[in-house]
């Protein structure tokens, strides 16, 4: 199949699907005019590497991860498995740098607050 029907098929855009070929995430072969062509597994592929990305993984870490599915292996399973915790780890210190950030807008929210009611009665008096 062609890359547009594969971007229907799979409700990428085309963009994406070069994209994903430009990162090695997706290979194709080309015709005599240079025209792209994917084969029926590939659909499932761009499913599989689009929960990657959901999962909040970058490209380089979704190529990491593909012999898992490209040559499955017990060497390559456990690899992806520690690949995926310290994905985790990362995400996991990232929320709490988020809530430590959030934690301090509301600090500074509260002494926004007090201040205005400050001002607030200091007007009426």
């Amino acid at each position: 199949m062609r890359i547009g029907e594969l971007a229907s098929r799979s409700g990428v855009s085309v963009r994406s699907l070069r994209y994903y070929e430009e990162q090695g995430l997706l290979t194709s072969t080309r015709s005599a005019s240079g025209q792209r062509h994917y084969t029926d597994a590939q659909v499932e592929r761009v499913a599989f590497i689009q929960r990657l990305y959901a999962a909040g993984l970058s490209s380089r870490t979704i190529a990491e991860l593909l012999p898992c599915v490209d040559a499955p292996s017990e060497e390559n399973s456990d690899a992806a498995l520690e690949r995926l915790a310290q994905e985790r780890d990362r995400l996991s210190e990232h929320i709490a740098d988020l809530i430590r950030t959030r934690d301090a807008l509301d600090a500074l929210m509260a002494t926004a607050r007090a201040h205005r009611e400050n001002l607030h009665a200091a007007v009426a008096d």
